[in-house]
């Protein structure tokens, strides 16, 4: 049975922390102007109701000690350490100065037990807080994406199939203690590469893996390789799930040596996280890891949603966007436009944002043709669905297409007109212009507020700039691809937090400052 938060005063604490905490500190204006009961209740189906044995230490007590890890970048060891001997961290949790403190190893159970759907519940409830707040403006939503390294190094073609061999005959061990013993002596090489290898040894490395591959099946079919019920959502890949993912690369592997030059997208790189992916920063600079990709309101600068994907995914496809327009509307966040750059051009995600009745603010991926320049200038009329030359002539005709419509314009009104240069080259007495359906959408979202928006996003760069060089987001620090989305709705929570302290103490009589807890 989870273990409330006590609110009862003690006399000794009281005494204590009045004469040692200081006057002003941010944490004292979280814990004032946050109300974190909501986390019991989001965490209360975790745990079990037996009154059996010890309680756990209330959710809200865990959740605010893992606040204070990600606020100031501690690892696990680090913040308890410091909730057992800091006066203002111990008193910002809710513990008394005689009760027990969590240790390290019940912060992994915590994020362990509630996983990246329990973390996403309690981020949104503080997005919602900040709604309630009347915080979030609703004018502009900014969407982009952060890469985040991956904890795992880069290998060889040779150590990677090694340590893939090794990684699955450890997993065997923990149930097959004898078949791991004769899988080990026969395939495993603890040695490593430290030169770029030849063609043989990759291929030696590859039939080795095969051959293991073989084996394992031969020896475990039809039993299974892990015991019942070890596979789980949000846990580590069992051994079957690792042979499988082996598999996969050693024919990713093949492909690769037949095809030098052939892009993989999809590409294992590591058996230490299995689900980070080379990803690109630019054109010259790669990573490997996950990104997130978040929804900014630019009034308030509070980030509404996060979605953590690998790194080889891409950020501005419509169904990220669909997805990350989704998870706002759930909260009844809209804005009344949004604003991305270019790696968001496309007609599906423009569509896609004026369904939700929102202009869309994104510039073009490529350069306009010399037509496309002609036209940039006439204004969309969104009642009668035509358009308007810049001297304020209709069309004389519309001639709807499949990718868009065809307007046909008279040059008898365009005889006198002095900007007849600027427009598309007449054919006879008509000027035809295609507007396709995406340009169309294009038109309706030319607006004087554009060039404001394209100014304003880029706010959020200074909004992953203090993810990264304040709270460690610049590299995961957990493995696979659940954990790291756990890291990106804790990290969000705390400068979401921060951020609505300080709108709501405007201006704060407090500086914030990295160094030191007091």
């Amino acid at each position: 049975m989870l273990r409330k938060q006590s609110t009862q005063k003690d006399f000794f604490d009281s005494y204590v922390y009045e004469r040692l905490l200081p006057k002003e500190h941010i944490l004292l204006d979280i814990r004032q102007n946050l109300d974190f009961s909501f986390i019991d209740e989001e965490t209360k189906h975790f745990y079990s109701d037996d009154t059996r044995g010890r309680p756990p230490f209330a959710a809200e007590v865990i959740f605010k000690i893992l606040f204070l890890e990600f606020f100031y970048s501690l690892s696990d060891y680090e913040v308890v350490e410091q909730v057992k001997t800091n006066i203002l961290f111990r008193y910002f949790v809710g513990l008394r100065i005689a009760q027990d403190t969590p240790d390290d190893t019940t912060l992994v159970k915590f994020r362990t037990r509630l996983g990246e759907a329990g973390f996403k519940r309690l981020f949104d409830r503080i997005v919602g807080q900040a709604k309630q707040k009347g915080l979030i403006k609703g004018r502009l939503k900014i969407l982009d994406a952060t890469h985040i390294q991956a904890d795992a190094a880069l290998q060889g073609t040779v150590n990677f199939l090694r340590q893939a061999r090794k990684v699955i005959v450890r997993k065997i061990s923990k149930s097959h203690s004898e078949e791991a013993a004769i899988l080990k002596e026969k395939f495993v090489n603890e040695d490593k590469l430290f030169t770029p290898p030849t063609n043989e040894q990759i291929k030696e490395e590859l039939a080795c893996s095969r051959e293991f591959i073989k084996e394992v099946k031969d020896t475990f079919n039809p039993e299974r390789i892990d015991p019942p019920n070890t596979s789980k959502e949000g846990s580590n890949p069992d051994a079957e799930e690792l042979l499988a993912l082996l598999e996969t690369a050693v024919n990713q592997q093949e492909r690769k040596a037949d095809n030098p030059g052939h892009s993989q997208p999809e590409e294992i790189i590591s058996f230490i996280d299995t689900d980070a992916r080379f990803g690109c920063k630019s054109e010259k600079k790669k990573f490997v890891g996950y990104k997130a990709h978040i929804s900014l309101d630019e009034g308030s600068s509070i980030v509404t949603s996060v979605r953590t994907i690998g790194g080889n995914r891409n950020e501005g496809a419509h169904q990220e966007v669909e997805k990350l327009l989704e998870e706002d509307a759930a909260k009844d966040i809209t804005q009344g436009a949004v604003c991305a750059d270019s790696l968001y051009d496309s007609y599906e995600n423009r569509n896609q944002i004026h369904k939700q009745r929102m202009r869309a603010f994104i510039p073009s991926r490529t350069k306009a043709g010399k037509i496309k320049r002609h036209i940039d200038n006439f204004i969309y009329d969104r009642e009668k669905d035509t358009i308007i030359c810049p001297e304020g002539y209709s069309p004389i005709s519309k001639t709807k297409q499949e990718q868009g419509s065809l307007y046909i314009f008279s040059t008898r009104q365009c005889r006198n007109c002095p900007n007849i240069r600027n427009c598309p080259t007449p054919n006879g007495d008509r000027i035809r212009v295609f507007v396709s359906n995406d340009y169309r959408l294009k038109l309706m979202d030319e607006i004087p507020d554009k060039l404001d928006a394209f100014i304003k996003r880029k706010g959020i760069e200074r909004k992953f700039g203090e993810v990264k060089k304040w709270h460690g987001l610049a590299r995961a620090r957990y493995r696979q691809r659940w954990r790291v989305a756990i890291q990106s709705f804790m990290t969000f929570s705390v400068v979401n937090i921060k951020r609505i302290v300080t709108l709501l103490s405007f201006p704060p009589a407090y500086a914030l400052c990295k160094a030191g807890f007091g």
